[in-house]
């Protein structure tokens, strides 16, 4: 399937994907700077290296037991890879806006919004599983992250409340995770065909429910960690040809092996 869809690609991004992955982390600049956890991080022995255009994220060099670190206790940092930590940035946030992240799950793209928007503002994060977002609420109450809220989707009801409430709509849909494979390895021998055609269909009927929750003047930013074009780019084309008041303003296709980094896809649209 991946030699079908990126002929040119398929074998340098599969030796990519082979190879094991390394230890990022996102600084907490709500509680502290990454000047400052690097200073830290030497005195407990531990070196870390900064990447260029990441302002938040540090590649720690020699792999630690992240859970019983005093610093990670203390809601100073969390593990998130340099192409997930794109994303937040990518939605263009800022202090008071308001925003929703709408497949929240656990909520690392929502701790990192927060931080973006120095805590001013609101973000209401979904998710149709209830134990995700309370394993968001304990990481919030770390991290010192006080403008969101957690709202479970269990009805069609909860997303017609919040009709054109939104100036940021994130949907960092459920998807085949062919991005990631270098964390998850088994999923070479456990995703099929039928898994992935079930994630397409999902993906849009996210799209088409989710959207209407956006104002008009929002954006509303479309993301993956897979590689393959028809769960990224084909189906923010088909959105948009269903959907002619949404406009593709930017897309970002994040290589694993020209990277080095997860294998992402992002795109931002704006409504009119």
């Amino acid at each position: 399937l991946i030699q079908k869809e990126l002929p040119e690609t398929w074998e340098t991004e599969l030796t990519a994907l082979n190879k094991p992955s390394r230890l990022i982390i996102r600084c907490n600049t709500l509680k502290t700077t990454v000047k400052q956890l690097q200073t830290n991080f030497l005195k407990e022995g531990i070196e870390t290296q900064t990447i260029p255009d990441l302002p938040d994220a540090l590649i720690i060099l020699e792999k630690f037991n992240v859970f019983s670190n005093s610093l990670f206790k203390l809601g100073h940092f969390e593990i998130q890879d340099a192409s997930s930590q794109r994303v937040a940035a990518f939605a263009e946030v800022g202090p008071g806006m308001r925003v929703i992240d709408a497949c929240a799950g656990a909520g690392g793209k929502t701790l990192h919004l927060a931080a973006l928007m120095k805590n001013k503002g609101r973000i209401i994060a979904m998710d149709t599983e209830s134990w995700k977002l309370e394993e968001l609420k304990k990481r919030a109450r770390r991290n010192g992250a006080e403008n969101l809220e957690t709202r479970v989707i269990d009805g069609t009801k909860v997303i017609k409340r919040l009709s054109n409430s939104c100036d940021r709509l994130l949907l960092d849909v459920p998807c085949s995770g062919l991005g990631v494979l270098r964390r998850n390895p088994d999923a070479k021998w456990k995703v099929d065909l039928a898994f992935i055609e079930r994630m397409r269909s999902l993906q849009k009927e996210i799209l088409a429910n989710y959207a209407s929750m956006l104002r008009s003047g929002g954006k509303l930013i479309y993301a993956t960690c897979s590689i393959l074009p028809s769960e990224n780019s084909k189906q923010v084309s088909y959105f948009c040809s269903e959907h002619t008041h949404f406009q593709l303003e930017e897309e970002k296709i994040i290589s694993p092996a020209s990277s080095g980094f997860d294998g992402f896809y992002m795109a931002r649209l704006i409504k009119t």
